[in-house]
C-alpha cells in the first residue's frame, strides 16, 4: 500500500431508470429508483450525496429500446432492465439548485448529437452549476438508436470514434477558440456588452461537421466541461488517451483494469500529456452494514429479488449478443460484435480456473451488474477499495447501488467515516470547479490536445493543425 493515501474520487452512479445494473432489484421493498420520474427523487439524492462526501454524480444514459435479448423489447419492458428511461441532461439545473459542491457527469453519445448544439447545453449548465459539469463522452453501442435516429444501421465501432474526435474537436474550437477572456463587457455606461472584435468564428470544415460560426454561448466557468469517457477497446483507448480526463474502466479485476490503466497513460505520455493528466476509476456495487454477517445478509436478501430474464437482457445489449439463443449452461465465449466489445471480453476472461457458463454469469450480474460486489462493514470494504485502487492503479470508483437511495445512505453511514479517517476524502473547500477538485486546474490543462485550439484566437493556428495531424495518426 501507498506509503502517503491520496483522495479517493467518488461518484454516485446511477441512470434514470428504475434500477440501473442490479438486475430486477428494484422490487425489494425498500427501493425508491421507481420514482425516477419525480424531481424530489433526484434533488434528494443529491443533497443526500452532496452532504455525505461523494464528488460527483455520474448519470449513465443510452438510446433506443432495450432489444438484442429475443430480438424485441419485451424482456426489458417486462423487467424494467433500464426501462422505462428519461433524459438525463434535464435533472442537472435542479439537482445544483439544491447542492454546494457535489458535480454532475451527464452521458451523452456523440453519435446521435450536433456539436453546435451540445455545447450550448453544456454551456449553459456549467454555467447554472458554476463549473460543476461533467460530459462523459460515448458512441453508443445499441442498435435500436441508430434504427430511431434517422440511421439505416449503426455506424461501425472504429468509425463511431472518428466521428466522436471530429465531433469534440467542434466543441473544442467552441468552448476554448472562440470567445475571448476579454469579449464579455457588460458596459453599462457606452452600452456595449460583448466586444464582437473579440468573438470569433471557428470556420470548422470537416468530413462530419460544418459549423463556420462562433460559439452562442458566453464562456463558462470550465469553458470545455469536465471530460469523462468509458471504453476499453484499442479504439476507445486511443480516443480516451486523446481526450478524456477521466477514464471509466470496466472491469472484473485488478490486473484486467490496470493493464487498461498503463496502456491508456502510455499512449497519452505519447500525445504530449503528462502522465497523470488522466484520473481513472472503476465501479463497484458495496452491501456494508454493521457487521459482516448482517452485510452477508443483506447482499443474499438481494439476490433474492434477482431476474435472471433482466440480467440477460441487460447483458444482450452491453455485448451486442442474443444470450435468449443459449443453454444457460453454454459456456460462456467472446464473441466479436459492433456494440460495446470490453464487458463481454473482460468477463469471458473473468477467471482463467473456471468454466462459466450464461447462468452464472446471469447470477453473478444480478446485483451491481458486471461490477465487484464489496460486502462486509465499513472498514472492511475501506479496506478492499484502498486495496482495489492500489492494484488497480486507479483513483477511485463510481459506486453502484442495489437500492436507491438505501444503498448510498449505507454507504455514507458505514464507509464514509472510515474513509475521511484514513485521509480518502477530497476537501471540501479544493477547488473552485469539478476539474479544479479532480483535476487541479479549473480550465482545461495546457497539456490537454484540446487546449491548442485556445491559439484559434490569433487567427490560424499552427497548434489546431498540428493537433488535426496528431488526430489523424494511428494508435501505437
Amino acid at each position: 500500500m501507498s506509503s502517503t493515501p491520496k483522495p479517493l474520487i467518488l461518484n454516485g452512479f446511477a441512470m434514470t431508470v428504475p434500477g440501473h445494473v442490479s438486475a430486477g432489484v428494484w422490487r425489494h421493498p425498500d427501493d425508491r429508483s421507481h420514482e425516477y420520474t419525480r424531481l424530489s427523487y433526484w434533488t434528494h439524492l443529491a443533497k443526500l450525496l452532496d452532504e455525505g462526501g461523494f464528488d460527483n454524480l455520474f448519470i449513465a444514459d443510452a438510446l433506443g429500446p432495450i432489444d438484442v435479448y429475443g430480438g424485441t423489447p419485451d424482456a426489458a419492458l417486462r423487467t424494467a432492465a433500464q426501462q422505462p428511461l428519461n433524459d438525463p441532461l434535464v435533472l442537472v439545473a435542479a439537482m445544483a439548485g439544491v447542492t454546494r459542491r457535489l458535480g454532475f457527469g451527464v452521458t451523452v453519445s456523440t453519435t446521435y448529437e450536433q456539436p453546435y448544439a451540445l455545447a450550448r447545453k453544456f454551456s449553459t449548465l456549467d454555467h447554472l452549476t458554476q463549473g460543476r459539469v461533467a460530459w462523459n463522452v460515448v458512441t453508443s453501442v445499441l442498435e435500436s438508436a441508430a434504427r430511431n435516429l434517422g440511421l439505416p444501421r449503426q455506424i461501425e465501432h472504429d468509425e463511431r470514434y472518428d466521428l466522436a474526435q471530429e465531433f469534440l474537436e467542434v466543441c473544442y474550437k467552441l468552448w476554448e477558440g472562440s470567445w475571448e477572456d476579454e469579449a464579455l463587457l457588460r458596459d453599462r455606461t457606452h452600452g456595449r456588452y460583448i466586444d464582437p472584435a473579440r468573438v470569433h468564428p471557428i470556420e470548422h470544415a470537416g468530413r462530419y461537421f460544418q459549423v463556420p460560426d462562433a460559439h452562442v454561448s458566453a464562456p463558462s466557468p470550465q469553458r470545455t466541461p469536465l471530460i469523462f469517457q468509458a471504453g476499453t477497446s484499442a479504439r476507445g483507448r486511443e480516443f480516451a488517451a486523446r481526450n478524456a480526463e477521466v477514464v471509466f474502466l470496466g472491469g472484473t479485476s485488478p490486473i484486467q483494469i490496470r493493464t487498461s490503466v498503463d496502456a491508456i497513460r502510455a499512449r497519452a505520455v505519447e500525445l504530449g500529456r503528462r502522465p497523470d493528466s488522466i484520473k481513472f476509476i472503476t465501479a463497484i456495487v458495496a452491501i456494508p452494514a454493521a457487521s459482516a454477517e448482517a452485510a452477508q445478509a443483506k447482499y443474499q436478501e438481494y439476490l433474492s429479488h434477482t431476474s435472471l430474464e433482466a440480467a440477460l437482457a441487460l447483458f444482450s445489449a452491453w455485448t451486442g449478443v442474443d444470450w435468449s439463443q443459449y443453454d444457460l449452461d453454454h459456456p460462456l465465449e467472446y464473441i466479436e460484435t459492433n456494440a460495446g466489445r470490453s464487458a463481454l471480453r473482460g468477463l469471458t476472461a473473468k477467471d482463467a480456473s473456471r468454466r462459466w457458463t450464461v447462468r452464472d454469469i446471469a447470477e453473478y450480474i444480478g446485483v451491481g451488474g458486471i461490477h465487484p460486489k464489496l460486502v462486509g462493514t465499513g472498514a472492511q470494504i475501506a479496506d478492499q477499495l484502498e486495496q482495489l485502487a492500489e492494484e488497480a492503479g486507479v483513483d477511485g470508483f463510481n459506486i453502484a447501488y442495489a437500492i436507491s437511495p438505501g444503498s448510498f445512505e449505507d454507504f455514507i453511514e458505514y464507509v464514509i467515516p472510515e474513509l475521511r479517517a484514513r485521509g480518502r476524502l477530497t476537501l471540501p473547500g479544493h477547488g473552485r470547479t469539478l476539474r479544479g477538485r479532480l483535476i487541479g486546474t479549473d480550465r482545461l490543462s495546457d497539456d490537454h490536445p484540446g487546449a491548442a485550439f485556445r491559439a484559434l484566437l490569433q487567427g490560424p493556428s499552427v497548434l489546431a493543425q498540428d493537433y488535426r495531424a496528431s488526430a489523424a495518426r494511428e494508435p501505437a
